[in-house]
């Protein structure tokens, strides 16, 4: 298009110089205006020629990011339509497994509750019976109480060991002695020695720290319980949890005596209910 206008131009222009011989002056004049108005089309067609390809170069852009938007659009829901058939197949599933009635449903808490029941009922005896066991003992040695579904069993320093160390002393083993006849008679139960101290620091050529200290009396009392006395070692752990866990304030004597101290943790089985949950 851009040559055939050059042409027509130059042509005009032959056509103009050859009759300048020939042709008046206000004649020329008025082949040379038409000239320059045909100069002025030519390069405003140009110009609008040039505009057009930009509008089509954008418009072409513009297609392919539609095209591309549409296909992103269409991949967003077919992973809609995926999500919602998961969701769906899982609810099937959880309506063919969930079609127990109110009254099996009821029973099933009713059964619950009874063993939650029948647990603590098995807790306060062994609570009771340890307490008349090691009755002849005092309170500032050893106290026996129910926490939390467990019974515990804190044994103070003064009745098991001398400072620093975790040689257990003679009245102290005679209390485990009687303590582990009791367990002995007791199924079901699982039971934790946790070693305790107070805040002092220890640093010793067999202990390195608290922590070093109250792991080593704790491992005392299993092998006590265990070794000497017959009880279950698979149904014993011992733990050392050094001055991170007191019960009493460590600024005075008696707070950091009380820190000192060695508990037995008794946990009733759970595997009934576990059971019962996962039906």
């Amino acid at each position: 298009m851009k040559k055939s206008l050059q042409f027509f131009t130059f042509t005009i222009l032959v056509t103009g110089l050859l009759a300048t011989s020939c042709v008046p002056a206000k004649k020329l004049n008025a082949s040379q205006a038409r000239v320059g108005k045909m100069q002025q089309d030519s390069a405003y067609a140009v110009s609008q020629m040039n505009d057009c390809n930009v509008k089509v170069k954008n418009l072409t852009a513009q297609n392919t990011n539609l095209q591309a938007q549409n296909a992103s659009i269409k991949s967003q829901n077919l992973n809609i339509r995926d999500e919602n058939t998961a969701v769906k197949n899982d609810l099937t599933v959880l309506t063919s497994e969930s079609k127990m009635t109110i009254e099996d449903q009821a029973k099933r808490l009713k059964n619950f509750q009874d063993i939650i029941q029948a647990q603590r009922d098995v807790m306060l005896k062994l609570k009771n019976s340890i307490s008349d066991a090691l009755i002849n003992y005092k309170a500032d040695e050893l106290y026996v109480y129910l926490k939390d579904g467990n019974v515990y069993v804190s044994l103070e320093e003064k009745l098991l060991f001398n400072s620093g160390s975790d040689v257990v002393d003679p009245k102290g083993k005679e209390a485990l002695k009687t303590l582990a006849q009791v367990l002995n008679n007791t199924k079901d139960i699982k039971v934790l020695i946790e070693g305790h101290t107070d805040n002092v620091p220890i640093k010793t050529n067999t202990f390195k720290d608290n922590w070093d200290l109250s792991t080593a009396r704790a491992n005392s009392i299993v092998r006590i319980l265990t070794v000497e006395n017959g009880f279950d070692p698979n149904r014993i752990t011992a733990s050392g949890k050094g001055e991170f866990h007191p019960v009493k304030t460590n600024d005075t004597v008696e707070g950091r005596a009380g820190n000192r101290r060695t508990e037995v943790i008794l946990s009733p089985d759970l595997l009934e209910i576990y059971t019962l949950l996962y039906q």
